[in-house]
Protein backbone atom coordinates (compact mmCIF):
# COMPACT_ATOMS: atom_id res chain seq x y z
CA UNK A 1 0.00 0.00 0.00
CA UNK A 2 2.72 2.09 1.00
CA UNK A 3 4.55 1.42 -2.02
CA UNK A 4 1.72 2.19 -4.08
CA UNK A 5 1.49 5.29 -2.46
CA UNK A 6 4.94 6.53 -3.26
CA UNK A 7 5.17 5.14 -7.09
CA UNK A 8 2.04 7.48 -7.46
CA UNK A 9 3.80 10.58 -5.78
CA UNK A 10 7.06 10.17 -7.52
CA UNK A 11 4.79 9.53 -10.69
CA UNK A 12 3.05 12.90 -10.62
CA UNK A 13 6.22 14.74 -9.26
CA UNK A 14 8.09 13.51 -12.61
CA UNK A 15 4.99 14.49 -14.75
CA UNK A 16 4.87 18.54 -12.89
CA UNK A 17 8.56 18.75 -13.08
CA UNK A 18 8.60 17.34 -16.82
CA UNK A 19 5.56 19.74 -17.52
CA UNK A 20 8.11 22.87 -16.23
CA UNK A 21 10.80 21.66 -18.60
CA UNK A 22 12.99 19.78 -16.34
CA UNK A 23 14.45 16.77 -16.87
CA UNK A 24 12.71 13.38 -15.64
CA UNK A 25 13.62 12.20 -12.62
CA UNK A 26 12.71 8.32 -12.76
CA UNK A 27 12.38 6.41 -15.94
CA UNK A 28 9.91 3.23 -16.31
CA UNK A 29 12.27 0.27 -17.62
CA UNK A 30 10.84 -3.34 -18.32
CA UNK A 31 12.30 -6.68 -18.90
CA UNK A 32 13.84 -7.02 -22.69
CA UNK A 33 11.81 -9.31 -24.22
CA UNK A 34 12.15 -13.15 -25.04
CA UNK A 35 11.90 -15.14 -28.38
CA UNK A 36 11.78 -18.98 -28.35
CA UNK A 37 11.87 -21.57 -30.84
CA UNK A 38 10.67 -24.89 -30.43
CA UNK A 39 12.00 -28.05 -30.85
CA UNK A 40 11.62 -31.11 -33.06
CA UNK A 41 8.13 -32.74 -32.72
CA UNK A 42 6.81 -29.89 -30.87
CA UNK A 43 4.66 -26.60 -31.84
CA UNK A 44 4.62 -22.61 -30.83
CA UNK A 45 1.44 -23.00 -28.37
CA UNK A 46 1.68 -27.07 -26.88
CA UNK A 47 1.29 -27.26 -22.90
CA UNK A 48 4.54 -27.58 -22.45
CA UNK A 49 5.50 -24.05 -24.18
CA UNK A 50 2.58 -22.61 -22.81
CA UNK A 51 3.97 -23.61 -18.83
CA UNK A 52 7.29 -22.87 -19.88
CA UNK A 53 6.46 -19.23 -21.23
CA UNK A 54 4.18 -18.99 -17.83
CA UNK A 55 6.72 -19.49 -15.73
CA UNK A 56 9.05 -16.94 -17.17
CA UNK A 57 6.76 -14.49 -16.94
CA UNK A 58 6.88 -15.35 -12.72
CA UNK A 59 10.30 -14.65 -12.99
CA UNK A 60 10.14 -11.78 -15.30
CA UNK A 61 6.41 -10.22 -14.46
CA UNK A 62 5.62 -7.82 -17.34
CA UNK A 63 7.78 -9.35 -19.54
CA UNK A 64 6.85 -9.99 -23.15
CA UNK A 65 7.59 -13.78 -25.02
CA UNK A 66 6.93 -14.52 -28.23
CA UNK A 67 7.07 -18.38 -29.22
CA UNK A 68 7.98 -18.92 -33.02
CA UNK A 69 5.18 -20.62 -35.37
CA UNK A 70 5.54 -21.88 -38.98
CA UNK A 71 2.21 -22.33 -38.87
CA UNK A 72 -0.57 -21.33 -36.56
CA UNK A 73 -2.54 -24.85 -37.01
CA UNK A 74 -0.75 -26.86 -34.21
CA UNK A 75 -0.27 -29.77 -36.41
CA UNK A 76 0.73 -28.19 -39.49
CA UNK A 77 3.87 -26.51 -36.93
CA UNK A 78 4.62 -29.65 -35.27
CA UNK A 79 4.88 -30.89 -39.05
CA UNK A 80 7.32 -28.41 -40.01
CA UNK A 81 9.79 -29.68 -37.47
CA UNK A 82 9.48 -32.64 -40.07
CA UNK A 83 9.27 -31.00 -43.26
CA UNK A 84 10.68 -28.41 -45.27
CA UNK A 85 13.33 -26.23 -45.94
CA UNK A 86 15.22 -25.03 -43.06
CA UNK A 87 16.44 -22.08 -44.85
CA UNK A 88 13.14 -20.92 -45.76
CA UNK A 89 11.75 -21.38 -42.62
CA UNK A 90 14.30 -18.71 -40.94
CA UNK A 91 13.55 -16.77 -44.01
CA UNK A 92 10.10 -16.60 -42.92
CA UNK A 93 10.68 -16.39 -39.14
CA UNK A 94 13.46 -13.26 -40.02
CA UNK A 95 10.20 -11.61 -41.64
CA UNK A 96 7.84 -12.80 -38.81
CA UNK A 97 10.02 -11.43 -36.29
CA UNK A 98 10.45 -8.09 -37.80
CA UNK A 99 6.93 -7.22 -37.57
CA UNK A 100 6.41 -7.69 -34.04
CA UNK A 101 6.44 -4.18 -32.73
CA UNK A 102 7.80 -5.10 -28.92
CA UNK A 103 10.57 -6.77 -30.34
CA UNK A 104 12.17 -3.54 -32.27
CA UNK A 105 14.32 -2.91 -29.88
CA UNK A 106 15.93 -6.00 -29.62
CA UNK A 107 15.89 -9.04 -27.31
CA UNK A 108 16.74 -12.58 -25.96
CA UNK A 109 16.62 -15.70 -28.06
CA UNK A 110 15.96 -19.11 -26.17
CA UNK A 111 15.81 -22.23 -28.60
CA UNK A 112 15.15 -25.86 -27.74
CA UNK A 113 17.07 -28.85 -29.49
CA UNK A 114 17.06 -27.87 -33.08
CA UNK A 115 15.45 -24.50 -32.67
CA UNK A 116 18.80 -23.36 -31.39
CA UNK A 117 20.73 -23.80 -34.29
CA UNK A 118 17.96 -22.13 -36.28
CA UNK A 119 18.17 -18.58 -34.03
CA UNK A 120 21.96 -18.87 -34.60
CA UNK A 121 21.15 -18.94 -38.39
CA UNK A 122 18.85 -15.81 -37.99
CA UNK A 123 21.52 -14.38 -36.06
CA UNK A 124 24.24 -14.94 -38.65
CA UNK A 125 22.04 -13.91 -41.59
CA UNK A 126 19.27 -10.89 -40.18
CA UNK A 127 19.63 -10.54 -36.99
CA UNK A 128 16.96 -7.55 -37.52
CA UNK A 129 15.60 -6.51 -35.02
CA UNK A 130 18.91 -7.90 -32.84
CA UNK A 131 19.26 -10.86 -30.44
CA UNK A 132 21.20 -9.61 -27.67
CA UNK A 133 21.22 -12.93 -25.59
CA UNK A 134 21.12 -16.26 -27.31
CA UNK A 135 20.77 -19.60 -24.79
CA UNK A 136 20.41 -22.81 -26.79
CA UNK A 137 19.71 -25.78 -25.02
CA UNK A 138 21.03 -29.30 -26.46
CA UNK A 139 21.20 -27.89 -29.58
CA UNK A 140 23.38 -29.23 -32.52
CA UNK A 141 25.19 -26.61 -33.65
CA UNK A 142 28.12 -29.33 -35.23
CA UNK A 143 25.25 -31.13 -36.57
CA UNK A 144 24.62 -34.86 -35.62
CA UNK A 145 25.88 -38.00 -36.71
CA UNK A 146 22.75 -40.29 -36.29
CA UNK A 147 19.10 -39.75 -36.95
CA UNK A 148 16.87 -39.33 -33.31
CA UNK A 149 14.90 -42.32 -33.07
CA UNK A 150 10.78 -41.88 -32.42
CA UNK A 151 8.34 -42.53 -30.10
CA UNK A 152 6.58 -45.53 -31.08
CA UNK A 153 3.37 -43.84 -31.93
CA UNK A 154 4.95 -40.76 -33.69
CA UNK A 155 4.35 -41.52 -37.42
CA UNK A 156 5.47 -38.45 -38.67
CA UNK A 157 8.67 -38.83 -37.06
CA UNK A 158 9.02 -42.17 -38.42
CA UNK A 159 8.65 -41.60 -41.92
CA UNK A 160 10.95 -38.40 -41.91
CA UNK A 161 13.50 -40.76 -40.15
CA UNK A 162 13.22 -43.25 -42.32
CA UNK A 163 13.72 -40.94 -45.34
CA UNK A 164 16.45 -39.23 -44.27
CA UNK A 165 18.40 -42.20 -43.12
CA UNK A 166 17.74 -43.28 -46.75
CA UNK A 167 19.18 -40.63 -48.32
CA UNK A 168 20.23 -37.91 -46.39
CA UNK A 169 22.16 -36.41 -48.75
CA UNK A 170 20.27 -36.51 -52.00
CA UNK A 171 18.51 -33.73 -53.10
CA UNK A 172 15.22 -34.15 -52.18
CA UNK A 173 16.08 -34.67 -48.50
CA UNK A 174 18.17 -31.52 -48.37
CA UNK A 175 15.12 -29.40 -49.12
CA UNK A 176 12.46 -31.57 -47.23
CA UNK A 177 13.83 -33.10 -44.40
CA UNK A 178 14.50 -31.18 -41.51
CA UNK A 179 17.18 -33.35 -39.58
CA UNK A 180 19.03 -33.90 -43.28
CA UNK A 181 19.89 -30.40 -43.26
CA UNK A 182 21.85 -30.56 -40.19
CA UNK A 183 22.88 -34.05 -40.54
CA UNK A 184 27.07 -33.95 -40.40
CA UNK A 185 28.65 -36.99 -41.02
CA UNK A 186 31.99 -37.27 -40.46
CA UNK A 187 33.30 -40.57 -42.47
CA UNK A 188 31.59 -38.21 -45.58
CA UNK A 189 32.37 -35.10 -44.97
CA UNK A 190 32.95 -34.42 -48.81
CA UNK A 191 29.51 -35.44 -49.69
CA UNK A 192 28.37 -33.46 -46.79
CA UNK A 193 30.09 -30.35 -47.79
CA UNK A 194 28.96 -30.96 -51.20
CA UNK A 195 25.25 -31.51 -50.52
CA UNK A 196 24.33 -30.00 -47.39
CA UNK A 197 22.49 -26.75 -47.92
CA UNK A 198 21.58 -25.17 -43.99
CA UNK A 199 24.42 -26.41 -41.69
CA UNK A 200 27.39 -25.91 -43.83
CA UNK A 201 26.42 -23.11 -44.59
CA UNK A 202 25.72 -21.52 -40.93
CA UNK A 203 29.31 -22.97 -40.09
CA UNK A 204 30.68 -21.81 -42.69
CA UNK A 205 32.49 -24.60 -43.84
CA UNK A 206 32.43 -24.30 -47.53
CA UNK A 207 35.67 -21.56 -48.72
CA UNK A 208 34.22 -20.74 -51.74
CA UNK A 209 30.88 -19.57 -50.38
CA UNK A 210 31.73 -18.26 -46.99
CA UNK A 211 30.01 -15.54 -45.52
CA UNK A 212 31.86 -12.49 -44.50
CA UNK A 213 28.80 -10.93 -42.42
CA UNK A 214 27.88 -14.27 -40.15
CA UNK A 215 30.93 -13.84 -38.19
CA UNK A 216 30.47 -9.84 -37.48
CA UNK A 217 26.83 -10.72 -36.37
CA UNK A 218 27.48 -13.65 -34.59
CA UNK A 219 30.46 -11.53 -32.27
CA UNK A 220 27.54 -8.81 -31.67
CA UNK A 221 25.89 -11.20 -28.87
CA UNK A 222 26.25 -9.92 -25.71
CA UNK A 223 26.13 -13.54 -24.37
CA UNK A 224 26.10 -17.41 -26.25
CA UNK A 225 24.69 -19.57 -23.92
CA UNK A 226 25.59 -23.70 -25.10
CA UNK A 227 23.48 -26.00 -22.47
CA UNK A 228 24.51 -29.88 -23.16
CA UNK A 229 22.65 -32.23 -21.69
CA UNK A 230 24.60 -35.41 -19.57
CA UNK A 231 22.68 -38.14 -20.36
CA UNK A 232 21.93 -36.98 -23.91
CA UNK A 233 21.36 -40.22 -26.05
CA UNK A 234 19.16 -38.16 -28.61
CA UNK A 235 21.97 -36.05 -30.08
CA UNK A 236 24.89 -37.59 -31.69
CA UNK A 237 27.13 -36.91 -30.22
CA UNK A 238 25.91 -34.97 -27.38
CA UNK A 239 29.09 -32.81 -27.42
CA UNK A 240 27.72 -30.56 -30.80
CA UNK A 241 25.86 -28.39 -27.87
CA UNK A 242 28.82 -27.34 -27.27
CA UNK A 243 30.15 -26.99 -30.77
CA UNK A 244 31.79 -30.41 -30.65
CA UNK A 245 32.17 -32.84 -33.10
CA UNK A 246 33.45 -36.28 -34.10
CA UNK A 247 36.86 -36.56 -35.56
CA UNK A 248 36.94 -37.86 -39.31
CA UNK A 249 37.51 -41.52 -38.86
CA UNK A 250 41.74 -42.85 -39.32
CA UNK A 251 42.85 -45.97 -40.36
CA UNK A 252 43.87 -47.45 -36.76
CA UNK A 253 41.35 -47.56 -33.30
CA UNK A 254 37.15 -47.91 -34.15
CA UNK A 255 37.15 -45.52 -31.03
CA UNK A 256 35.33 -42.46 -31.40
CA UNK A 257 37.23 -39.17 -30.67
CA UNK A 258 35.78 -35.90 -30.13
CA UNK A 259 37.12 -32.78 -31.46
CA UNK A 260 36.16 -30.10 -28.65
CA UNK A 261 34.96 -26.69 -29.92
CA UNK A 262 38.75 -24.64 -29.82
CA UNK A 263 39.78 -27.70 -31.56
CA UNK A 264 37.62 -26.77 -34.47
CA UNK A 265 38.67 -25.03 -37.57
CA UNK A 266 35.48 -22.90 -37.81
CA UNK A 267 36.93 -21.64 -33.96
CA UNK A 268 40.97 -21.68 -35.31
CA UNK A 269 40.37 -19.93 -37.98
CA UNK A 270 36.96 -17.87 -36.70
CA UNK A 271 34.89 -18.72 -39.40
CA UNK A 272 31.47 -17.39 -37.36
CA UNK A 273 32.53 -15.09 -34.94
CA UNK A 274 32.83 -17.68 -32.10
CA UNK A 275 36.14 -17.46 -31.33
CA UNK A 276 36.03 -14.04 -30.94
CA UNK A 277 32.73 -14.25 -28.63
CA UNK A 278 34.67 -16.70 -26.71
CA UNK A 279 37.63 -14.46 -25.95
CA UNK A 280 35.93 -11.75 -24.69
CA UNK A 281 34.61 -13.96 -22.01
CA UNK A 282 30.76 -14.24 -24.05
CA UNK A 283 30.23 -17.64 -24.48
CA UNK A 284 28.96 -19.51 -21.22
CA UNK A 285 29.49 -23.46 -20.88
CA UNK A 286 26.25 -24.75 -19.34
CA UNK A 287 25.29 -28.47 -18.64
CA UNK A 288 21.56 -29.98 -17.20
CA UNK A 289 21.73 -33.22 -15.88
CA UNK A 290 19.27 -35.99 -17.60
CA UNK A 291 18.02 -36.93 -21.21
CA UNK A 292 17.92 -34.65 -23.96
CA UNK A 293 15.53 -31.61 -23.23
CA UNK A 294 14.68 -33.24 -19.74
CA UNK A 295 14.60 -29.93 -18.46
CA UNK A 296 14.25 -29.94 -14.33
CA UNK A 297 13.55 -26.39 -13.16
CA UNK A 298 17.01 -25.93 -10.98
CA UNK A 299 18.75 -26.09 -14.53
CA UNK A 300 16.95 -23.87 -16.73
CA UNK A 301 15.73 -21.70 -13.96
CA UNK A 302 18.95 -19.54 -13.00
CA UNK A 303 19.85 -19.38 -16.58
CA UNK A 304 16.49 -17.43 -16.97
CA UNK A 305 17.53 -14.95 -14.06
CA UNK A 306 20.82 -14.94 -15.42
CA UNK A 307 20.48 -14.35 -19.08
CA UNK A 308 16.57 -13.46 -19.56
CA UNK A 309 14.78 -10.38 -19.14
CA UNK A 310 17.26 -7.68 -18.31
CA UNK A 311 15.48 -4.08 -17.94
CA UNK A 312 15.58 -2.18 -20.57
CA UNK A 313 14.17 1.57 -21.21
CA UNK A 314 10.31 1.83 -22.16
CA UNK A 315 10.38 4.56 -24.95
CA UNK A 316 6.66 5.16 -24.35
CA UNK A 317 6.50 6.16 -20.93
CA UNK A 318 8.78 8.09 -18.38
CA UNK A 319 8.12 8.33 -14.27
CA UNK A 320 8.27 5.20 -12.59
CA UNK A 321 10.28 3.44 -10.14
CA UNK A 322 11.35 0.33 -10.89
CA UNK A 323 12.73 -2.06 -8.26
Amino acid sequence: MLRGLITCILLFMNVFLGALGSPALLRVSQPRPLVIWHGLGDSYASPGILEFISMIKDIHPGIFVHSIYLDENLDEDQKATFYGSVNEQVQRVSEQLANITELAGGFDAMGFSQGGQFLRAYVERYNSPPVYNLVTFGSQHMGISDIPGCRPWDVVCQLARRAAMGGVYTEWAQHNLVQAQYYRDPARLTMYLASNLFLADINNEIPDAANGSYAPRLASLEKLVLVLFLQDKTVVPKESSWFGSYAEPGTGSKEKTIVPMRLQPLYVEDWIGLRALDERGAVSFETCAGEHMVMARDCWEPLVKRFVGAPVRDAHADGLLVQ
